[in-house]
């Protein structure tokens, strides 16, 4: 029968933690965890360690890579920031996993053999993401739009009485946005980017 260790609500552990037998978590752990049986996390856990185990359990909240050997469960109402690896993943509705997703058994941990060393977990390098420019956007041409034409004048016919002809309302056409303003540099000059506050 395999060992099953606790560790309360009260409880705060910074450092590594390994073992052979199961563990549960209700309090906060930081550093990393080793294990070769169980670890579940209960929904007062908080997690900011790389965890390696057999089977994972996931109710409360974990900052870090989860490599199972099995199967790694996430339930509703857990958090998970980082990398999950295992050959089976099961993320409940109500689950909330930011990081990747690998199952299959190539990128696992062996089962109970491989997960008694504290080495097994190893963060990955990750690349920073690269922005892409933004697309170049056509210059719109410098020909200015005419102005449309006059009205036609209006022939006013002298009446005996003293009627006034209502004057016809000027429709003003809105001019669309100004053409772009391209600065010319001279030949080796580098231009400087104005900061926006």
């Amino acid at each position: 029968m395999a060992t099953s260790t606790v560790i309360g609500r009260a409880s705060f552990i910074r450092g590594r933690v390994s073992g052979d037998g199961d563990l549960e978590i209700a309090g906060r752990v930081e550093g990393d965890i080793a294990v070769g049986g169980e670890v579940v996390i209960d929904t007062s856990g908080l997690i900011a360690a790389n965890i390696s185990a057999s089977r994972i359990v996931v109710r409360g909240a974990v900052k870090g890579d989860l490599v199972a050997g099995e199967a790694l469960v996430i339930e509703a109402g857990a958090r998970v920031v980082g990398d999950l690896r295992a050959p089976r993943i099961a993320i409940a509705p109500g689950g909330l996993v930011r990081g990747h997703v690998q199952t299959g058994t190539a990128g696992a941990a062996r089962p109970r053999a491989a997960a008694a060393p504290a080495r097994a977990v190893v963060p990955e390098v990750k690349a920073r993401p690269v922005v892409a420019p933004p697309p170049p956007r056509a210059a719109l041409p410098a020909v200015k739009a005419a102005p449309p034409p006059p009205p036609p004048p209006v022939k006013t016919v002298a009446a005996p009485a003293p009627k006034v002809a209502p004057k016809p309302a000027v429709v003003a056409a809105r001019p669309g946005p100004p053409a772009p303003v391209v600065p010319v540099l001279k030949k080796g000059t580098k231009a400087v980017q104005k900061k926006r506050g």
